[in-house]
């Protein structure tokens, strides 16, 4: 048995409930997916042999809303309901995931998957939206706290709590917390949906990075640190380097954190206390980004510069 996987699946969905069970190896074969009954996934001897498959390699995930009953595959036309809304953060994860949580523009979430170290699947069971809404949401949670923009899709798969993450080596035991268990509706996320639409979201891979090269975005940090060192203004500098990197999914949101992370990290470098520059990148966005997620943007931000200070003391 396992109590971990069996109290999260009845927490996430009914009884009688169509779900899907994706099960995936590193370096193994096509991944094995199969579309049961929440009653026969929490069978014995179904969790058992989830624990062998587990055990010998694959990874374990599960659908984050409902199928239609009789359905055969997990594509979109085959989603009967809008259950979760969901973020992924795997980087900066610690950082993002406390801007998360002091935010006044979401509320508290369900469930917080730690699918390793840093790394978190953040989950709201919700009420009352459809598949349009879904996306647009799930598209603003990414922009307003450094989500994955490609994890948007209603037929999208979740760790499950109790399993092993296979991906590491040692593998990473995939854990779960439950801050809140009401059910959210639309009006509870105060996210600005108007920005949706002029959010570029196409899937461009980022240039990969040539040996004894720097990469573009070091590329970017050196020139931003040099330009706001001989005093350029922030605003134009963020405009700038936003049209120099159109190959960005977000070209805007990349160029305000970087202009802004450096920034922060010069100033404390000058030795400007923290609340004076989480102030300052309030101050400096407070036109540009809803106040509701202004605030704790700055917070985290100043605390990521700050963070990157005491690792370079270290090393």
């Amino acid at each position: 048995m396992n109590p971990i996987a069996t109290d999260f699946l009845t927490r996430s969905f009914a009884f009688c409930e169509t779900i899907a069970l994706l099960l995936r190896r590193e370096d193994g074969p096509r991944p094995q997916q199969r579309i049961v009954t929440l009653e026969q996934a929490l069978a014995s001897r179904y969790l058992a042999w989830l624990a062998y498959e587990n055990d010998t390699g694959a990874n374990i995930y599960i659908s984050a809303n409902p199928l239609h009953p009789g359905s055969r595959k997990r594509t979109k036309e085959s989603i009967a309901s809008v259950r979760h809304l969901y973020i992924d953060i795997d980087i900066d994860g610690d950082a993002r995931l406390a801007a998360l949580r002091a935010s006044e523009a979401v509320p508290a979430p369900t469930a917080i998957i730690s699918t390793s170290r840093g790394k978190y699947q953040v989950l709201w069971r919700v009420n009352g939206f459809d598949f349009v809404r879904q996306e647009q949401t799930l598209k603003l949670l990414a922009i307003a706290f450094g989500g994955d923009p490609a994890c948007t899709d209603c037929n999208r798969v979740l760790r499950i709590p109790g399993f092993l993450n296979r991906k590491y080596n040692p593998a990473h035991r995939v854990t779960v917390e439950y801050p809140c268990a009401s059910i959210w509706t639309p009006d509870d996320f105060r996210l600005d949906f108007a920005t949706v639409n002029a959010t570029p979201f196409a899937g461009s891979k980022p240039p990969r990075k040539r040996p004894g090269k720097h990469s573009n975005s070091e590329q970017d940090w050196a020139w931003v640190s040099h330009e706001l060192s001989q005093g350029k203004d922030a605003g134009k500098l963020t405009r700038e380097l936003a049209s120099r990197r159109s190959d960005k999914p977000n070209p805007l949101y990349y160029a305000q954190r970087t202009v802004d992370v450096v920034s922060a990290r010069l100033w404390l470098i000058e030795g400007i206390r923290i609340d004076d520059v989480i102030t300052m990148l309030e101050s400096r966005r407070c036109f540009e980004i809803p106040a509701t997620l202004c605030s704790a943007r700055a917070r985290e931000i100043a605390n990521t510069a700050q963070r990157m200070i005491a690792r370079r003391k270290i090393a």
